[in-house]
């Protein structure tokens, strides 16, 4: 057929078969065909005797030039392929494989089918365009030709942008893509835990192969207004500085924002570290990082008993944008599989500028329009739609959550870049950690004036809420008179004291990495600080003053350690009794 021909007709059907159709059979084929189409189709029978007794009709529109819409293969492979979709259907998420499979097998009638189709027409860095596919959707999954699976991430009137899952170089440019009218997933299931996979869902520590209990999409829709209840139950980190000030509910999302090496990641790692023995599942997704970072960290979870109830999600700096991009939604949807079975979740997504960095990658591939600093223009609901999913679910539907750590890198402790301000808005509060704090030796780096939690106070225990006090004034005042202290010779005794006093509580919120407190521990410890035990104590000796303080307390007031820890709560009694507990174990260890 000329090109003039091809101009004409606005259908082109192929016929494969190894017998020429007769006229009769071409004339109710068009017939169908038109009906189907609603418009004029012209058959064009070609041998072809791999299809033995049946037959594959390739349907396009020849406008200008050949695009491929549809195929009807009633050919053997076809047949075989529609079988295994049947049977990988049945056996879906089930124990008991072979009734399922005989079932399917006993049930099975092949029919012809169309499979809607398109065509690729160029492929490279990840991204591949498509013709065809006219009834495609944004986030679906196409399957190429090669076995490598895409996703649709952007429609346009003539052609698809799809990104690739897996290596680009196996997808030839013409060759077929079909629909598998699925968006893209993860599977999921209690096997996770203790294990490294990669944003497919695909184990990646030589571990062996995973059993998947169900299988969740990595785009779903946040949890409306109605499915949630209030943020009212403490999410404990373990650290001094944070659960006394920033308190992090279940169910909430709090930044964790800093420059680069200021121990944002420490947090995090600890307050993982601080959910062991508390039922809690938790989460790692590391996006852009190191490959050799994220196995640091495994084995430091590993080798500190957390990684029994943890599990990462990697997609490392090696890996591609696409993988880069959809980790944090699969670590998400992994979570949501947890909490959807009543189960408190804690998340961490490691960071979240270098995942947008990855998506504003392949906009740019996609050639999307770029706006400020090249990030396109959706770039908030990007990590909204992902932040927004974090919830403490209802009890009619379990009463599990979901509570996201989100990680963001700054540029010179500016928080008012374009990333930073998108994120803290979506948030209900962040820790920001500054870098000169962090080389002073405070660490945690937390800057008490920037950082803070919307929610946390409400899930504040009364025991921490009660001892926690003006603990946020006293430093903010310290900070003011820091600057006298370099007169300290010129300064009265009582402004001396002052600062000693405000010295001693930054002292005692310096807390070693790996080294989570208990519930009680941080009450004794703050009680005692804000009732000016430790003032008279030199600086560089309230470490070792205040850790075999809380090991005495154990072994002298275990009643009112144990009923803190058990009920979150205390009276003016147990105050009393910790601050003279305190004082009497601070003037022994003077003498």
């Amino acid at each position: 057929m000329t090109d003039h021909e091809i101009r004409k007709i606005e259908v082109c059907a192929y016929l494969y078969s190894a017998k020429e159709p007769t006229e009769k059979q071409k004339e109710r084929l068009c017939k169908y065909l038109e009906k189907k189409c609603g418009k004029s189709v012209e058959v064009i029978w070609k041998q072809d005797d791999s299809v033995n007794d049946g037959f594959r009709i390739e349907l396009g529109t020849a406008v200008y030039k050949w695009n491929l819409d549809e195929i009807y293969d009633w050919s053997p492979e076809g047949k075989s392929r529609q079988l295994k979709e049947k049977i990988a259907e049945a056996v879906h998420s089930s124990g008991d494989v072979m009734p399922l499979i005989r079932q399917a097998m006993d049930d099975f009638e092949a029919v012809p089918d169309a499979d809607e189709v398109g065509t690729v027409l160029t492929v490279g860095d990840g991204i591949a365009t498509l013709s065809g596919l006219s009834g495609a959707e944004y986030g679906e999954i196409v399957l190429f030709e090669c076995g490598i699976k895409g996703m649709i991430l952007d429609l346009q009137e003539n052609e698809i942008g799809c990104v690739v899952f897996g290596d680009e170089g196996e997808i030839v440019e013409g060759s077929v893509v079909r629909r598998t009218k699925k968006t893209a997933g993860i599977p999921v299931g209690d096997g996770f835990l203790g294990r490294v996979i990669d944003a497919l869902g695909q184990p990646i520590d030589n571990e062996g192969e995973i059993s998947a209990e169900d299988y969740y999409p990595i785009e779903k829709p946040a949890p409306g207004i109605i499915e949630r209840q209030p943020v009212n139950k403490p999410m404990e980190t373990g650290l001094l500085a944070i659960d006394s000030m920033f308190p992090i509910g279940r169910g909430q999302r709090e930044l964790i924002i800093g420059d680069r090496q200021t121990g944002k990641t420490a947090i995090a790692l600890d307050t993982i570290l601080n959910q062991k023995g508390k039922n809690t599942v938790c989460i790692y997704v590391a996006i852009g990082q190191k490959a050799s970072s994220v196995a640091q960290l495994t084995e430091t979870l590993r080798r500190r008993g957390a990684l029994e109830y943890t599990a990462v999600v990697a997609a490392t700096a090696s890996d591609s944008a696409t993988l880069q991009y959809i980790a944090p939604y699969a670590g998400c949807a992994m979570g949501e599989y947890f909490m959807h079975k009543g189960q408190d979740v804690l998340i961490v997504y490691d960071d979240l500028s270098k995942h947008a960095i990855a998506y504003r990658t392949l906009s740019l591939l996609l050639e999307r329009s770029p706006g400020r600093e090249a990030y396109p223009g959706d770039v908030f609901y990007l990590h909204s739609r992902l932040l927004e999913r974090s919830a403490h679910l209802s009890e009619d539907l379990g009463g599990g959550s979901m509570t996201a750590l989100p990680i963001v890198e700054t540029q010179e402790g500016d928080v008012s870049a374009y990333i930073p301000t998108n994120i803290i808005s979506i948030t209900d509060g962040q820790i920001f950690l500054e870098s000169d704090l962090f080389h002073a030796g405070q660490r945690p780096a937390v800057n008490v004036g920037l950082s803070v939690s919307r929610v946390g106070g409400a899930a504040q225990t009364k025991a921490m809420k009660k001892a926690a006090g003006a603990i946020r004034l006293d430093l903010a005042q310290y900070r003011e008179m820091e600057v006298f202290m370099q007169f300290s010779s010129d300064l009265d005794e009582m402004t001396k004291r002052q600062l000693r006093y405000g010295q001693g509580l930054m002292r005692l919120l310096r807390q070693k990495q790996y080294h989570p407190y208990s519930q009680h521990e941080q009450v004794i410890l703050l009680t005692a600080a804000l009732g000016h035990i430790f003032t008279d104590v030199k600086t560089d000796e309230i470490p070792s003053v205040s850790r075999n303080m809380l090991d005495a307390a154990e072994a002298q007031i275990p009643d009112i350690c144990e009923k803190i820890d058990h009920t979150g709560q205390t009276d003016d009694s147990d105050r009393k009794a910790i601050l003279e507990f305190a004082k009497k174990f601070v003037s022994d260890a003077e003498r």
